[in-house]
């Protein structure tokens, strides 16, 4: 039976953590704290706590796609605003209006290969959550939008994704 290459990495990976973990000598000490986690398929990985956003935290990071550079979540769903709410207000998109334009919450985090971008907050939802803001305006994703895809854009000329540029990403363009 052949294995994939996605598992032979996997098993790649396991054995370097192995090492790593019993390859120490005993009279060294590190100030470095990490922690491990098994991700789907197996395979662990082990990141410095520093780096490990807290938990409840929301990733937003700039990515390119078919209209330009957008304010997208961790996992590529493009972020939108609605021009009916109020800048620092309350969330006009409540009920119907969020089961398909679904609130993004959470506490903001900007990924450290992203640069220059506004102002992230939150706002009480109807509800109690902590809505996630860009400069005051609260953010949704669009439901059963697949990552990068902005089909929502100019849905009934109040929906808009959060435009960014190339220079926002760490390195990019400037």
């Amino acid at each position: 039976m052949r294995k994939s290459g996605f598992a032979a990495a996997a098993g790649l990976g396991s054995l370097a953590l192995l090492l790593t973990a019993c390859g120490g000598s005993s009279g060294s000490s590190s100030n470095s704290t990490t922690t491990s986690t098994a991700q789907p398929g197996g395979q662990a990985t082990s990141a410095a706590l520093s780096n490990v956003p807290p938990p409840g935290s929301t990733v937003l990071h700039v990515q390119k796609s078919s209209i330009g550079w957008v304010l997208a979540v961790a996992n590529g769903q493009v972020v939108y605003a609605y021009d009916k709410d109020p800048k620092g207000g309350s969330p006009a998109c409540t009920g119907s209006c969020a089961q398909v334009w679904l609130p993004v919450t959470g506490s903001p985090v900007v990924s450290p290969a992203d640069t220059g971008l506004g102002t992230l907050g939150t706002v009480a939802t109807s509800n109690g959550a902590k809505q996630i803001t860009y400069n005051g305006s609260p953010l949704y994703t669009y439901k059963g939008a697949k990552a990068l895809a902005t089909k929502g854009n100019g849905i009934g000329g109040v929906w808009h994704v959060v435009k960014m540029s190339e220079s926002n990403i760490v390195g990019g363009a400037g």
